[in-house]
């Protein structure tokens, strides 16, 4: 084949006297002539300009071009798509407006039977195969939402060979598949057969290992039931920290659990209501020191992370308040979620918030979480950072449509940003949620 200097050159001298150099790649026009299906232009300058064009795409190919066989069709999808402005909408979000309400995006249309936007989907299975394999979750959600489309692609580029793996694992992807084929068949198992896919984490649990966190993610997302609880109560005595504090988690997200009954005995020596001349207000009085039960049930007895500016007595509340069922503190004091908030609570108010959120978002009680949001909308206490990422996360759980007090916070001359940013993201999914319906 000529190289491009051959065609430089000549562009130079002129075709005139140095002639159209010849080209040995596939498809190009002869000398004074016609290629394999192609009509040589009359006019030499043409006929360099469409080699020149030609030969740039033969280089950047790395090889002469062979025959294309053309793919498959993929097979029929009977899911209709969700609607067009609800497509825009995911347009936005794979563009980089909101990403962390991707995956709630996805559940809500699979909820509702639609599917993804054919045009969409190479971005969304980018996008997908870019989260981390051991946080699936989103890698799950896309195979589902692309449907067979998704699958035709998958066969196309193997980038995407996960939506290939989700759809088609069986029981020799358990046996000898990798981590992440062995968490999509538990997965899937677990979903449509909560029993077996108990029976499947006990009768491999000792031989499990470090598989044993990924064993208690996958019963966080679907099935948890008291049938449950057994194992869990068993695994808050392993010797692996991440082991414990999943199940613990776990148990503090059961209704009726016995570690939830535990916490709700701590709870109730720490908080009580109190009338006076001033007025009826809550009563904080954070336990005095931590033990092994306390321990063994999740609650650490020093503070980290965004907790550090709190002394160990304070965390210890703090702690107990994220795993005590709420339905404790509405039957202990009668008053519903909102009115136990509208109690005055002085400088415990930071310490309540973030406990009561950890617990209204890991119990996904609406009531609460609608309650909590409002208080802070409504002025109440996310000055401080762990606050503010508290008001975050609730801004990404509540449902949208319950929170009353949204307006009234705008009126406001000074909305702090914390506030400003939950309102952007209660707006955003209150639109997201209500497209998805059309």
């Amino acid at each position: 084949m000529s190289t491009w200097q051959d065609l430089v050159s000549a562009s130079l001298i002129g075709t005139e006297r140095a002639g159209v150099p010849a080209t040995g790649a596939t498809g190009l026009p002869a000398p004074g002539g016609a290629g394999p299906g192609t009509p040589a232009p009359d006019d030499p300058a043409a006929l360099l300009l469409d080699r020149a064009a030609l030969l740039t795409v033969a280089r950047r190919g790395g090889r002469p071009a062979g025959r294309a066989e053309p793919p498959p069709a993929a097979e029929p999808d009977p899911a209709p798509a969700v609607s067009p402005v609800a497509a825009r909408r995911l347009a936005r979000m794979l563009g980089g407006e909101h990403p962390d309400l991707l995956a709630e995006w996805l559940t809500a249309a699979a909820a509702r039977g639609r599917r993804a936007p054919a045009h969409l989907l190479p971005a969304l299975l980018d996008r997908a195969r870019r989260v981390s394999p051991s946080d699936p979750e989103l890698r799950r959600l896309s195979a589902e939402a692309g449907g067979s489309r998704a699958r035709w692609l998958a066969g196309l580029n193997p980038d995407w060979r996960f939506v290939t793996a989700h759809f088609q694992a069986d029981e020799d992807a358990w046996r000898l598949g990798s981590k992440s084929q062995r968490r999509g068949y538990l997965t899937a198992l677990r979903a449509r057969d909560p029993g077996a896919a108990r029976e499947l984490i006990i009768q491999s649990w000792e031989a499990a290992g470090p598989e044993r966190v990924m064993f208690l993610s996958v019963m966080a997302n679907a099935g948890l039931s008291l049938a449950d609880e057994p194992l869990l109560e068993a695994a808050l005595d392993e010797r692996d920290a991440e082991v414990r504090g999943w199940a613990a988690y776990l148990l503090a997200r059961l209704p009726g659990s016995a570690l939830g009954r535990r916490m709700a005995h701590r709870a109730l020596d720490c908080i009580r209501i109190e009338s006076g001349a001033r007025g009826t207000r809550l009563v904080v009085t954070p336990p005095a020191q931590g033990d092994a039960a306390m321990r063994r049930d999740g609650v650490t007895s020093r503070p980290g992370g965004g907790l550090q500016e709190m002394d160990a007595r304070t965390h210890l509340l703090h702690e107990v308040l994220a795993r005590t069922p709420l339905r404790t503190w509405t039957d202990r004091f009668g008053r519903t979620a909102e009115q136990i908030l509208g109690l005055r609570p002085g400088a415990w108010a930071p310490v309540l918030f973030t406990g009561w959120s950890r617990a209204a978002m890991a119990q996904r009680d609406q009531e609460w979480m609608t309650a909590l949001i409002n208080w802070a909308l409504a002025g109440g206490p996310t000055g401080t950072l762990f606050g503010a990422e508290t008001l975050r996360q609730l801004a990404r759980r509540v449902d949208p449509a319950r929170c009353a007090r949204e307006t009234a916070a705008c009126r406001g001359a000074e909305i702090p940003p914390p506030v400003r940013d939950a309102i952007s993201v209660l707006r955003f999914r209150y639109d997201m949620l209500k497209e998805l319906e059309l």
